[in-house]
């Protein structure tokens, strides 16, 4: 059996299958309306579509990090342009009315993530509940403005514009509010106010990676975008953040709104991902190759290189020491780092090492409606049932002790694929031309109609 971190192309299941069942699986089977536009029925669901009311995601929506309805319409969207077809173009666009008219969004700039489907009320973080309302997560809220901005380039007026000022009085809110740790790094937590809010996400201990979480990295690459695009010139502070995150030895703590580790896989990608935008839009040579060095080649370590107690491991990421199943949405924000960097530097090792993690997750979708798994528990740290109400539910798909997990997120785990199969095809499909290239593009950008 092979150890190399590759898997080879499948011609009869391909990553755009793959692609278009985890869309299908949203669309199709995930999605409700909410004053007149679509929006999330659930933010976890199974691989029916059918939301698992058991757990703290089960009612809940909204543009949130676990919700994420404006990353997965910049998605829909993205396909929709690509593939030309309007179905999905008109799914994108009423889910981002909802974005905007959904209650989350308020004029000073504040962003209250979450809607309770239950209740109808909005919250501050994914508990959903009044007892911790006393916290949310501002790299996660500058995500949201980052993914307004990129959502206004697949639209046209008047959503647009709409589009891009929210994003513009969010950005203002959190320039104004968001004030460094003493390291120089920006808060994990903040409370409503904007002051620091160093505690778990249940408010009875400190939080281990208050000042070096990864999620701090989407406000210095919202200050990045705005810079980019010629609305604000935030120069100086991208220069001091960017020192700062290097001086600490990147900024590698989760990402994740629950769980504690100092290195989570996805904070190195994204680390990545935003440093070389950094670093370029600097000129910062020295950090740029910083960032490829600490950031890209960070991920190395956590490689699986073998299938692991009979689950298909090979050529995915686990998450974190702490926390070790292989969770989609950051496998995805890998590819998406190992592609960006192979179109820089044309190195073919970068993209084929995107490629396997893309050809391995579409091994990972169960069911008749497209289903693609939230995670790889591959060692059942989820453990196999959980019990709700004097019933066990079983945690991976049929019952298994080692597998798949039985639910996702339709808009995260489920189709963050979307973006890095969609970035390859746009970018990378036809500039490599070895045999291996020329047979992925024969398997699937002809798929291209």
């Amino acid at each position: 059996m092979s150890t190399h971190f590759y898997r080879k192309a499948n011609s009869q299941y391909t990553i755009v299958d793959s692609l278009q069942d985890s869309l299908r699986f949203t669309t199709r089977r995930c999605l409700t309306t909410y004053n007149g536009n679509l929006c999330a029925a659930s933010t976890f669901v199974d691989p029916n579509g059918e939301p698992a009311k058991w757990h703290e995601f089960g009612e809940l929506e909204g543009v949130g990090w676990a919700a994420n309805i404006v990353g997965g319409a910049y998605e829909i969207l993205w396909y929709a342009r690509i593939f030309h077809d309007p179905r999905m173009n008109a799914i994108g666009v009423s889910l981002l009315h909802h974005a905007l008219e959904g209650g989350f969004f308020q004029d000073n700039g504040f962003v209250t993530p979450y809607r309770d489907i239950a209740t109808d009320k909005r919250s501050l973080n994914y508990m959903h509940n009044p007892k911790f309302e006393n916290w949310f997560c501002p790299g996660s809220t500058a995500h949201i403005a980052l993914q307004l901005l990129w959502a206004s380039d697949e639209v046209g007026e008047p959503l647009r514009s709409r589009l891009q000022q929210t994003a513009l009085r969010t950005a203002d809110w959190l320039k104004q509010r968001v004030k460094p740790c003493a390291n120089g790094w920006y808060p994990r937590r903040l409370k409503p106010d904007g002051s620091h809010a160093n505690y778990n996400a249940w408010g009875d201990s400190p939080d281990s990676q208050f000042d070096h979480s990864g999620d701090g990295v989407y406000l210095l690459w919202l200050w990045v975008e705005l810079t980019r695009r010629g609305y604000r010139d935030y120069r100086d502070e991208i220069r001091r953040a960017a020192e700062a995150y290097r001086d600490i030895g990147g900024a590698f703590g989760s990402i994740n709104h629950d769980t504690y580790d100092d290195h989570e896989n996805v904070a190195y990608s994204v680390g990545f991902r935003c440093i070389t935008r950094a670093a370029n839009l600097l000129r910062d040579t020295a950090l740029y190759e910083w960032a490829l060095s600490n950031c890209l080649h960070g991920l190395e370590q956590f490689e699986m290189h073998e299938d692991r107690n009979g689950v298909v491991t090979r050529g995915l990421l686990y998450m974190e020491k702490s926390w070790d199943t292989s969770y989609l949405w950051e496998d995805a924000e890998a590819a998406l780092a190992y592609f960006e960097a192979a179109a820089a530097s044309r190195i073919r090792s970068y993209e084929l090492k995107g490629l396997t993690i893309l050809r391995t997750a579409a091994l990972h979708h169960h069911g008749e409606h497209g289903f693609l798994t939230e995670g790889v528990d591959w060692n059942n740290h989820n453990g196999q049932f959980r019990k709700v109400k004097g019933e066990n539910i079983p945690i991976h798909v049929d019952g298994a002790k080692h597998g798949d997990v039985n639910y996702t997120q339709p808009f995260l785990n489920n189709m963050h694929i979307c973006a890095p199969t969609l970035y390859y095809l746009e970018n990378l499909a036809r500039k490599f031309h070895d045999s291996d290239a020329l047979h992925y593009f024969d398997c699937e950008e002809n798929r291209l109609a």
